[in-house]
């Protein structure tokens, strides 16, 4: 099996990351709007811990699935019943959950900037890919966050994940 190849998208469809200005009430909202998305409501816990937490200026979440309506949309492992491409848009969705996460416990124009994310990929034998899939919600935060959504990041190979789900998505933020 080889190597992740960036998904290609035809002019207009990947989301184009603009410089985040200033902090305005209804900055985040509108760079969402902009992008053709809308913050989801955050997906209940599966288990026993809470979707995010603060702690002084830093918000931790929990690990995000990339439930839509309280589903998942596709289920499996990376390089074997889910293609890359799909991965891809997974973690992006995975990505916009961890968001809501954020705005769970703060306004998301506090967010002084993304500091790193984690996304977990469930892996077929061999799939080395894991680096473009969570590419999906890197390139959302630099979308949504300009410059300040730029990270650390940690992309993982894992057997499985929770439900069967084939990525998940946690991050850091720092606040004001």
């Amino acid at each position: 099996m080889s190597s992740f190849q960036r998904p290609a998208f035809s002019e207009g469809e990947r989301p184009q990351q603009a410089p985040f200005e200033g902090n305005s009430v209804s900055n985040v909202a509108q760079r969402l709007a902009e992008l053709g998305l809308t913050l989801p409501v955050v997906p209940a816990p599966v288990a026993a811990y809470v979707p995010a937490v603060r702690t002084g200026s830093y918000v931790y979440t929990s690990g995000q699935l990339p439930m839509v309506d309280g589903k998942l949309p596709v289920t499996g492992l990376l390089g074997a019943e889910v293609s890359a491409e799909t991965g891809y848009e997974l973690a992006r969705t995975a990505g916009l959950n961890a968001l809501a996460a954020v705005a769970s416990v703060v306004d998301l124009n506090d967010v002084v900037r993304v500091v790193k994310a984690v996304g977990y990929v469930a892996s077929a034998p061999g799939f080395t890919g894991q680096p473009g899939v969570v590419n999906g919600a890197s390139e959302l935060f630099g979308a949504v966050f300009g410059d300040a959504g730029k990270h650390a990041r940690s992309a993982v190979g894992v057997a499985v994940l929770p439900l069967d789900a084939p990525v998940e998505v946690e991050l850091i933020v720092e606040v004001r």
